[in-house]
């Protein structure tokens, strides 16, 4: 490849890249937003006791972070990528259009695959609360990932209702 890459990311990715990149800018993707919509069998929860994580959905836009990835890393954080977001193919890996610093940028992420048995669709916000309050997995908790979530979000002057409305209900089961 011999142009740099750059990573879209919207949950965890914002605060736990992982993998080397150039530098990091606020970004708006066009086309999907941020859901809860992923049940989440390993980083959040478990299959027997599943909790749930943000997926991206057609329709809207999402703001988030863009890393830029050398060129001559991109192989590599390719496959740190896929390892680390593909265990259970509930993602599709994408080409997409992000807004960063003012110029529209192909970047590449991933959305929430609709056939995958992990998909939750649309939940009520009782249900999401009740399954990030109840869940655990390899990376933590459901708390521990919408707070991290939400602090990122706001560090970027990005006011999330929902994602609000949902701690609030989740903090209150735990």
């Amino acid at each position: 490849m011999a142009d740099d890459v750059w990573v879209f990311g919207y949950a965890s990715l914002m605060w736990k890249p992982d993998f080397a990149h150039i530098e990091s800018q606020p970004a708006r993707l066009f086309g999907y937003h941020r859901a809860l919509c992923v049940y989440s069998f390993l980083y959040r929860g478990t299959p027997e006791k599943p909790g749930l994580v943000a997926g991206l959905v057609p329709g809207g836009s999402c703001r988030g972070v863009a890393f830029r990835v050398a060129a001559k890393h991109w192989d590599k954080v390719h496959q740190k990528l896929h390892d680390r977001e593909m265990v259970y193919d509930v993602y599709i890996p994408k080409w997409m259009q992000a807004d960063i610093n003012g110029n529209r940028q192909q970047v590449f992420g991933y959305i929430a695959n609709p056939k995958n048995k992990q998909f939750a669709g649309n939940l009520s916000n009782a249900e999401i609360a009740h399954l990030i309050a109840a869940g655990k997995g390899t990376s933590g908790t459901g708390i521990e990932y919408l707070e991290n979530t939400l602090q990122h979000l706001e560090e970027l002057g990005i006011e999330d209702q929902k994602l609000k409305t949902i701690l609030r209900l989740a903090t209150e089961k735990s």
